[in-house]
């Protein structure tokens, strides 16, 4: 079975048109400049073989993502320069996929023209919400329809389409939260990250917070909301590839982070929630779990953060066995005999 690699390609904000409430890149305008300015196709070439250096490629699908920046709103020399780059190294059968992100206001004909030549697979677009009120509150510049009608361009053009989320944004609920899940849904992603809103320093919604006027999800909210939503959107065969921002020496604790509901493992603590809940609602009071042993970490995740409190309801008796599975494997009555 092949290894899915990627090789990552930072692209900072610049070409972003708009100043959302939870970005800080205008106050970092300078730094990112320069960050950006370095960002060449020499570079992208120069990344692509220091990263298959390391790659077995006969085992490997390798893909090329640009991460980070609002691609299509960069100049579009820029544009053409690193993608001709990646365009060459797919070609020439050194990589396989070429990803990148941005805007749904930034997807228009001309522009899927444009990525379709340079060999672009997948499009990955910062929806963050589907209620207006939440766009409108978030400074993001377009409305819903403008979601829909990206995710169509990109399906008629035939390739991947992503959604991002985030939740707990200014002016959210958890209601709003699942209707734009379901409304997510509808426009049949092939993949989302789920990301929960972040107060990061030098931000309006840090100013907000530190008025009293925006308060984020706590940690345990933010997990619950996106692990319903990761069970909604996977029993409509759409892959959550992501939940929560990627920790770096900036997006942290006692770093940038100022408030909300970080957490380095954030996926985990969603997957073990499942899993507790789960086993919450069995109709048995003393009963055994059975588990593979990869996915036991889950189940402990966070210090047993939502297993522990079972303890207290409920006799639980965990059982784990080599299997290689994703979630528990069953759950049926506790019989002495026989078990570890």
């Amino acid at each position: 079975m092949n290894k899915h690699r990627i090789i990552p390609i930072f692209i900072p904000h610049v070409g972003c048109p708009h100043d959302c409430v939870f970005c800080n890149q205008a106050k970092i305008t300078g730094q990112l400049r320069a960050e950006y300015d370095q960002i060449t196709g020499e570079s992208v070439r120069e990344t692509i073989e220091r990263y298959l250096e390391t790659i077995d490629r006969s085992q490997s699908t390798v893909e090329v993502s640009f991460f980070g920046g609002t691609f299509t709103a960069i100049s579009l020399k820029k544009q053409k320069e690193l993608l001709a780059a990646a365009k060459k190294a797919k070609s020439d059968g050194c990589i396989d996929f070429i990803r990148l992100s941005t805007r749904p206001d930034y997807i228009t004909l001309p522009i899927m023209d444009h990525l379709k030549s340079y060999g672009v697979d997948i499009v990955e677009l910062g929806v963050q919400s589907m209620d207006e009120d939440v766009l409108k509150r978030s400074r993001r510049g377009y409305d819903k329809k403008a979601v829909y009608q990206a995710s169509r361009l990109i399906r008629e053009f035939g390739m991947t389409l992503g959604h991002q989320l985030m939740i707990g944004l200014p002016g959210d609920t958890r209601e709003k939260d699942f209707l734009s899940l379901q409304e997510s849904i509808a426009m049949k992603p092939d993949l989302v990250r789920i990301y929960p809103a972040l107060v990061i320093k030098d931000t309006e919604m840090e100013e907000a917070f530190l008025r009293g006027d925006y308060q984020p999800y706590g940690l345990d909210e933010a997990v619950e909301i996106a692990a319903l939503m990761m069970q909604e959107y996977e029993k409509n065969d759409i892959r959550v590839i992501r939940i929560g921002l990627q920790p770096t020496e900036e997006i942290n604790e006692n770093a940038d982070v100022i408030a909300g509901p970080f957490h380095p493992s954030i996926r985990e603590l969603a997957e073990s929630y499942l899993l507790a809940k789960r086993i919450q609602e069995s109709m048995y009071e003393e009963m055994e779990v059975v588990i593979g042993e990869k996915d036991l970490s889950r189940l402990y995740a966070g210090g047993k953060r939502y297993f522990r409190p079972l303890l207290e309801e409920k006799k639980v008796h965990v059982k784990v066995v080599a299997e290689k599975c994703k979630n528990i494997i069953e759950i049926r009555p506790y019989q002495e005999r026989g078990v570890l």
